[in-house]
Formats: C-alpha cells, sequence, structure tokens
C-alpha cells in the first residue's frame, strides 16, 4: 500500500469513524462582537473532522464534539475566524468580528470555482469555471438558499451544486372501508431515507419534504419481534394502541420478523462490485468513503465467496476478475487504485456487471450486485424509465441488486431507489463509516442475503368497526388490489434476520371526525359480508412470499383483534414516534397534535436498551429539528 493510499485511509477513519455513543453535545449562540446581535449561517465545525453545523437565525447552535480536547471552528464570509477549545464547557457564547479584508464576492466566487476546476480537470477549464460561479451564487448560505436540497458550498470537496433529485410523495388519504376495504403494498426493507434525512439535518439543514420518506425512517430501526417457528421465513407480530398524535384515532402496528441465519450457514455468494469513478465522485464523502465501506465489506467474505469488481465513468471495465474472499489483500488493492475522473456511463457498468455475475452464477448462491455511486448517469440509459426497463429484463436472471448511496448536491434518490426497487434489492444511504459499518457488517445478512422475494400485503378493514384508515408511507410501493394474487407482478425482498414495520391510523366507527367519505353509489349497492358484524375483529392481514429462487407466492394470513393494548409495547411507541417526527420534518397535514416536546418525551420513554446508539442518535435529530425552527 502507497502512502497516499495510507493517508486517505486515515483522513477518512478520522473524518467518520467515532462512535456516536462516545460523542459530547455542546450548544451556544455566536453573536456579533461588541453587541448582542446574533449572527445567522455562521459555519461551526469540529476540526480535523467532517462534523459541522451552523448556526440559526437567532445564532443558536447544537454540535457534537469527540471530547474535550475537540476544537471547535467558527467562520462565515465577512467575519474573522475563530478557534475555541471546548474542555469541559457545554455550552458557549461566541463572539466573532467583522473582517476588514475581505475578498469581494466576484473574487471569492472565482477562487472556489478555480478550485473545482483542478478537482475535476477533465472538463473544460473556462466553461466550468463560469458555470460553478452560477452555481455557488444559487446555492451558497451566503445567498439565503441553504435549505434547498443540499445547496450549501462544501469549501472541502468542490461542491457547490444544488442538483438533488427526489421523487414527488403524495401522502396517502383516509379511506373508508365501505368504498375501498382493501388496502395493498409492496414490503420495503430500505432506510436510506433516514441516513439522508440524518446527513441534512446534522449539516444544519432541514430536509427537502420529499426525501423523508417515512417507512423507511421507521424500518431504518430494529425491533424486538417474534423470531419465525417452523418452516415459515418470517413472523407476523401486530397491536393496537392510541394514536399519539390524536387521542381519538387508534394506530394499528404491524412488524414482520425475518428469519435470522447464522453467517456460518449462509449460502456461497457471488458478489459483483459495481462502483462509479466517474468525476462527481471525486469528494471525500463519495469514493474515499467508499472505499472504507468496501473494505469493511470484502472483511466479512469467506473462502467459499467470490467477488468481482466493475467500475464505469466514460466507459465501463473490470479490474478484478472473480476472486476468492479469502484473499482480502488482492480485492482490497483492487479498490484501493480507484480514482475519480470523467462522465458517468451507468447504463453500460450495470449491463457489465450482470454479464459478470451471470457467467459465475452460483447455484442456490446469493448472486449479487453491490453499486456505489451517487445516482448521476449522463451517458447512454440515464432516465429513470430505461434504467428501469433494464434492471427489469437483468432481474430475470436470478441476480439480486443492492444500491449504496453516497454523497450530496449532485445526489440522484430518485434514479437508485428505482434501480433497487425494480432489481429485486435493497437500498442504502451511506453518509459516514458509521452507517457503512451498520449496513454492511452488523446487518450483513439482511443486507446481502435474501430469504423471501416479491413480499407483499393486503389487508381488509372491517367496516362494523373501522370508519375510515390510511396507511403511513410506502406511498411508493402501493400496488393495485388485483397484483396481490398476481405471481407476475414484482414486490419487495425481506432478508435474513430484517425487520419490517408498516402502521395504519385508524378512525374507529362513531368518532367525530373531518374524514369526507365518498358519495354513496347509485347503480350498484356495497353489500357487506354478515361476518363484519363480529366487532372482535378489526381487520385481516394477508401476506404473500415467493420463495428466493421461486415462482409461485404462498399465503399467510392473520386477524387483527378489535382491542386497545392496556400499555403499548416499546416496538409501538418507538414507531409511532418516528413516524410523527416524519411528519412533522413533511410538515403533513395527518401530523395532528405532533410536536417536538411530546415527540421527545416519547421517543425517550421508548428508546429501550439501544446497544448501538441507534434511538439515542434520532433523539438527537429530534432536538436538532427542533433548534432548525420547526414549530411545536
Amino acid at each position: 500500500m502507497n502512502i497516499k493510499s495510507l493517508i486517505m485511509i486515515v483522513v477518512v477513519i478520522t473524518s467518520f469513524g467515532f462512535p456516536t455513543t462516545e460523542n459530547k453535545e455542546v450548544t451556544g449562540i455566536v453573536m456579533l462582537d461588541g453587541s448582542k446581535s446574533p449572527i445567522g449561517n455562521v459555519n461551526v465545525k469540529v476540526k480535523y473532522t467532517n462534523i459541522s453545523t451552523t448556526t440559526d437565525s437567532k445564532g443558536k447552535f447544537q454540535i457534537e464534539v469527540i471530547d474535550e480536547s475537540s476544537v471547535l471552528v467558527f467562520s462565515k464570509h465577512g467575519y474573522v475566524n475563530k478557534e475555541v477549545l471546548v474542555g469541559q464547557k457545554e455550552e458557549f457564547k461566541i463572539f466573532l468580528k467583522k473582517s476588514m479584508d475581505v475578498l469581494s464576492d466576484e473574487d471569492e466566487f472565482a477562487e472556489i470555482a478555480a478550485e473545482e476546476v483542478k478537482v475535476k480537470r477533465s472538463h473544460d477549464k473556462s466553461r466550468k469555471k463560469s458555470s460553478h460561479i452560477r452555481s455557488f451564487r444559487m446555492s451558497s448560505p451566503m445567498n439565503g438558499n441553504a435549505t434547498m436540497g443540499a445547496g450549501y458550498a462544501s469549501y472541502e470537496s468542490g461542491l457547490v451544486h444544488n442538483t438533488e433529485e427526489y421523487d414527488a410523495i403524495n401522502e396517502n388519504i383516509f379511506h373508508a372501508p365501505t368504498s375501498k376495504p382493501l388496502s395493498t403494498f409492496s414490503i420495503d426493507v430500505d432506510a436510506a431515507s433516514y441516513s439522508n434525512v440524518r446527513r441534512f439535518l446534522n449539516n444544519g439543514q432541514m430536509p427537502p419534504k420529499d426525501a423523508v420518506r417515512i417507512e423507511e425512517m421507521i424500518n431504518y430501526f430494529n425491533y424486538d419481534y417474534e423470531q419465525p417457528k417452523g418452516i415459515t421465513p418470517f413472523s407476523i407480530n401486530t397491536e393496537v394502541g392510541v394514536a399519539p398524535w390524536n387521542e381519538k384515532h387508534q394506530l394499528v402496528h404491524i412488524g414482520i420478523q425475518g428469519k435470522e441465519i447464522p453467517v456460518d450457514n449462509l449460502p456461497a455468494s457471488n458478489l459483483v462490485f459495481l462502483i462509479d469513478v466517474s468525476g462527481s465522485m471525486s469528494a471525500p464523502n463519495k469514493l474515499p468513503l467508499l472505499k472504507s465501506a468496501f473494505r469493511l465489506l470484502t472483511d466479512q467474505m469467506r473462502a467459499e465467496d467470490k467477488v468481482s469488481i466493475v467500475v464505469y465513468a466514460g466507459a465501463a471495465g473490470t479490474v478484478l476478475d472473480p476472486t476468492s474472499g479469502n484473499e482480502k489483500a488482492k480485492i482490497i488493492a483492487a479498490l484501493e487504485q480507484l480514482q475519480a475522473g470523467g462522465s458517468t456511463a451507468g447504463g453500460a457498468g450495470i449491463q457489465l456487471a450482470y454479464k459478470l455475475a451471470k457467467e459465475n452464477f452460483v447455484e442456490g448462491g446469493n448472486n449479487r450486485i453491490i453499486l456505489a455511486t451517487d445516482g448521476d448517469f449522463n451517458v447512454g440509459s440515464s432516465s429513470n424509465g430505461d434504467m428501469q426497463r433494464l434492471i427489469e429484463e437483468k432481474r430475470k436472471d436470478g441476480v439480486f441488486l443492492t444500491v449504496l448511496g453516497f454523497g450530496m448536491g449532485n445526489y440522484k434518490d430518485s434514479k437508485m431507489e428505482t434501480l433497487a426497487d425494480k432489481g429485486n434489492g435493497n437500498y442504502a444511504y451511506i453518509d459516514n463509516i458509521l452507517e457503512a459499518k451498520k449496513v454492511l457488517v452488523n446487518e450483513f445478512g439482511g443486507t446481502m442475503f435474501t430469504i423471501a422475494k416479491d413480499v407483499k400485503i393486503q389487508v381488509e378493514f372491517n367496516p362494523a368497526v373501522v370508519q375510515a384508515y390510511r396507511l403511513i408511507g410506502y406511498e411508493n410501493r402501493k400496488l393495485n388490489d388485483e397484483d396481490f394474487n398476481d405471481d407476475k407482478k414484482d414486490a419487495g425482498e425481506l432478508g435474513s434476520g430484517h425487520t419490517v414495520t408498516a402502521l395504519y391510523e385508524i378512525i374507529p366507527v362513531g368518532v367525530d371526525s373531518e374524514f369526507s367519505a365518498v358519495d354513496e353509489l347509485k347503480y350498484q349497492k356495497t353489500e357487506i359480508n354478515s361476518s363484519s358484524a363480529n366487532k372482535d375483529e378489526m381487520m385481516t392481514v394477508k401476506l404473500r412470499y415467493k420463495d428466493p429462487d421461486g415462482d409461485k407466492s404462498k399465503l399467510i394470513s392473520e386477524v387483527i383483534k378489535n382491542k386497545v393494548a392496556e400499555k403499548a409495547s416499546e416496538n409501538f411507541n418507538w414507531s409511532a414516534a418516528v413516524a410523527s417526527f416524519g411528519m412533522i420534518l413533511r410538515d403533513s397535514e395527518f401530523k395532528g397534535d405532533s410536536s417536538y416536546p411530546e415527540l421527545i418525551k416519547l421517543a425517550q420513554a421508548a428508546k429501550g436498551e439501544d446497544k448501538e446508539g441507534y434511538r439515542i442518535e434520532l433523539i438527537k435529530l429530534i432536538k436538532s429539528g427542533q433548534l432548525l425552527g420547526q414549530k411545536d
């Protein structure tokens, strides 16, 4: 390993490798020296790391530091930078002086653009410089647009664009069982939305509404469900309680627990690492972090596993032929030589990766492509429709797809979600090395090994009990009711040990509400089966799934009783807290009485043992959201 690679590893580990559970949280206010006037939009950074935030309009900030030896750096255009040792203090008052020797805006824009030109030498220099000056003016916090996408300037990485893409989400509404008795959707084990939302909040920004997919935030966390018994690959766990944001409404919690397969018993893997090395991947939180993540994954490989590496930029190519998992040094050496540059021929890379996976197919094994990218395809097949059709065709070969997203600024969430959805796989966003460890080490089996595919849920509601219902989240996973019994329709995959959680908000019969029912039909009458008079039953949950190599689905059915739990479980309260937070972030019309103070209380009471510190982290994010100006 050369010195340059070793330095890069140290930088990445230094920037991302501190466990959140050891961090110390500090708060404070930044004001103009000699007055009590607060200064908003000040960059607050922990020196020598990528941990940073910005002050709000009242000059207030909240940030985690590594330990008492950490140094906070305060900077803003037009002010003299200031460095402060944290020590034992937890609250700070910082006074900044105005700078008397500041570059003009045009000079500073030009300098930043010049740095960007150096990073991306493959582009035309004069055109690139002027375009980045324009981009910086649109997206820099100095110009007051810090909350648009990821549109803030990162001086270290040169990312000054604001071109992130998210599919629009139209929230599910309430339906009456008399007019729409069935609710059908595909499961979703993706958790990319949560870590992406975390990235925004940790950078002092509120996430765009369409970046908040509530079901992915809920499913980021594991829940304490019963392990399945017998040959069925999962168990169904249900609970009914009061909706925290509306005491007149009820909340139905449905949890699925996938069977945990010990790592030693997992089938042999045929993995193809498909890595984007285009120019857009040059930032420290892209290719360098990606390499660190794949080193963690390589450490999990066994002798019976095979790893290949395909890369794509202006063209696609193979940089590592199939290699045994016990040749870890060879795999890591191939990763270390990767450098970013050029355009992004994503379609060609995907085709080559599937070809390689098919040529080395392991019967009865785990055949999977792991795509790592920021999603910025601009050569060949690039539209969502083109990529979707390509992946749908290739999945017929029995190869699954995992998508890992990296970076900010030009992040294409909509493309990557589509690829994972249509490629019989899962999707995660890697914002730091700890997230890489969670996805690729802690949840290795669930991320890499599918135990059931095309998993669909269909719920039928009893109109004698349920006046109206609403599925929380899963807007882009909804299916037609007819799709439930159609084995040709694609749905979600469940991995070893994975949990899937879904919530329904229920308006019970007899409760006054503003819900608008559909008019009675003129030409036909809805007939209600006599069994609906059984008010002990609230709903029936049906679930279909296929074996990983199967083509015919199997059916499981379970009745949910019309009985509210006397005391809600930690599972119920935690999922409700996450859902409430998601609705606040989206400013949902269904958020009811959700408020930050009540939300924090609910989450703190439900965090449980929390060995890895993920739930404590969410509570801190909720507090960050509150500080960033959300109204209670």
